[in-house]
């Protein structure tokens, strides 16, 4: 159990700085060929681009980074509450 919870715990956290990283990086000019740039963009935005799709057009504001992370902590307190109840049935 622990290493599941500690799993899904640290993958938020990478998902999150990722995305977070993508918000700071859309600030600062660099290089779209950039190695980094072409990582954080390959990681968010399949995760970006859906929740882009269903917002309205806030006129040049992007909202979809703060809702993929609302969607994150929930998705990680549900999979938590899932594995603390196998757990303790015994079936993990």
């Amino acid at each position: 159990m622990s290493f599941a919870l500690d799993f899904i715990r640290i993958l938020a956290i990478v998902l999150n700085v990722i995305i977070i990283a993508r918000v700071t990086i859309s600030w600062v000019k660099l290089s779209p060929s950039n190695p980094i740039m072409l990582i954080i963009y390959g990681i968010s935005e399949p995760m970006l681009r859906p929740i882009r799709r269903l917002l309205p057009n806030t006129g040049g504001l992007d909202f979809s980074p703060i809702v993929v992370i609302i969607l994150i902590m929930v998705v990680q307190k549900i999979l938590n509450v899932i594995i603390g109840a196998l757990s303790t049935t015994g079936t993990v």
